[in-house]
């Protein structure tokens, strides 16, 4: 009898980690279990009567380094290479980026002029926060703040504007609690390996093997700074559910786990509703805090760290304008919507709505209503890597060795929250899966 390994979570991590499953010569018996009606997790599109593509989770995907490289080899093997709507980097979209701080929106500096010349909303050249960086000396910690590693490195303006909004925009949190080591990776290690960001991001960290294929050559020579795909980035779960529904992989949907118990032979019993399954191994792809609930007493110190890995919500308003030459999506919320909701406030669509069209007018200068809108307000979507976040992973994966847990982690709560992280980290869970097959 061969092994059957159950994933958990029919997001985009636990689909990819299905398709690797099935790729090998022998591969196990698969089973995916997903606790809504519907895959693809917060990657969603919808059509407007109008045909409009209106993206209610991720809007792009960048295609730089290894990772970017591989989901691009991944769209290929999907037979969704002719859908790919690329922004390459001559397109304004991809040369353009501002700041809105003080009422105002800043173009970012770009270029050497842009560099050697003060430029609102910094009051100095960017040129002395480079300068900075190579003349200070490597950080002690084994980990800091975003916000106090951007200070020390790069100057308080830096990060006080620039690098607080960074983690706005990519974590919807909070730059004073976030981790650096665990958020920003390629920064903590430039650091660590050459003293300074500019030197270790110039230097590299060695170059690692890339994927090739035409269309990862293509994103290289246009300089693609993202894409899409023409009906929206959802077309990415629908091909992979497709792709694994013709290979005989069963797909449980609206089934929500609601426990897990080793059996005595070290078998998992996965309890649904009204069922249950039995596997050789779990792949994880759900939140670390919604797995810690599901565990069984014997794993309560992973439970525990699990449970500490959060996540805050952020509500996406899409705005249509007639005449306007520009789809709006507007991100509301994150870090800051937990303290809203702490004093009583009432989150409802309208008043989400109203604060999206103000930002709208004020940034934008579109103060017409617009012709169409849609709110969505996703609970616990983006997990906060906070300080010491590398330590619960350390930690937990003791753990797992230790225990010899028939149990591996896959998805946004642990090494990266971008749609490129998660899918790399799909793949990474069905590889180790398959190598403790080929162990046994």
């Amino acid at each position: 009898m061969g092994r059957t390994v159950i994933v958990l979570g029919g997001g985009i991590s636990g689909l990819v980690a299905s398709y690797h499953l099935i790729r090998g010569p022998c591969p196990p018996k698969v089973i995916l279990v997903e606790g809504s009606k519907r895959l693809g997790g917060w990657i969603r599109s919808v059509r407007g009567s109008d045909g409009a593509i209106f993206e209610l989770g991720p809007r792009g995907i960048r295609p730089a380094g290894v990772l970017g490289a591989r989901t691009l080899l991944l769209v290929s093997e999907l037979g969704l290479e002719s859908e790919v709507l690329p922004v390459p980097g001559n397109h304004p979209a991809a040369q353009n980026r501002f700041l809105y701080v003080g009422g105002a929106l800043h173009p970012l500096p770009s270029g050497l002029r842009g560099l050697l010349r003060p430029s609102p909303p910094f009051s100095k050249p960017l040129f002395w926060a480079g300068l900075r960086d190579l003349m200070k000396p490597r950080g002690k910690e084994p980990d800091e703040t975003v916000h106090s590693f951007a200070q020390r490195r790069l100057g308080p303006e830096v990060a006080s504007l620039a690098i607080d909004s960074l983690c706005r925009g990519v974590f919807a949190g909070n730059s004073r609690e976030l981790s650096v080591r665990s958020c920003f990776p390629s920064l903590f290690q430039a650091e660590q390996t050459h003293r300074s960001i500019l030197l270790g991001l110039l230097l590299g960290a060695g170059r690692s093997a890339q994927p090739d294929s035409s269309l990862i050559r293509q994103a290289r020579a246009e300089r693609w700074s993202q894409w899409s795909l023409r009906g929206g980035l959802e077309m990415l779960p629908q091909a992979l559910h497709d792709h694994l529904t013709s290979k005989g992989v069963t797909i449980f949907r609206g089934q929500p786990v609601c426990g897990l118990s080793l059996q005595p032979e070290g078998r998992w019993k996965v309890s649904l509703g009204d069922n249950s399954l039995q596997a050789d191994h779990i792949i994880s792809a759900i939140p670390a805090a919604e797995l810690s609930k599901l565990l069984p007493a014997e794993t309560a110190p992973l439970a525990h760290v699990l449970s500490t890995i959060t996540a805050v919500s952020v509500a996406v308003v899409n705005l249509q304008y007639q005449g306007a030459h520009l789809p709006v999506q507007v991100m509301l919320g994150g870090y800051w919507l937990q303290k809203l909701e702490a004093n009583g406030h009432e989150l409802s669509p309208e008043l989400l709505r109203q604060q999206a069209q103000e930002a709208v007018a004020t940034q934008l200068g579109l103060k017409e209503p617009p012709s169409h809108c849609l709110v969505h307000l996703h609970k616990n979507c983006i997990p906060q890597y906070t300080l010491g976040h590398w330590q619960k992973l350390e930690s937990a994966k003791r753990f797992l060795t230790a225990q010899r847990l028939p149990l591996t982690l896959a998805g946004a709560s642990y090494e990266g929250v971008a749609v490129n992280d998660c899918i790399e980290s799909g793949r990474q869970a069905a590889v180790a899966v398959l190598g403790t097959e080929s162990n046994s």
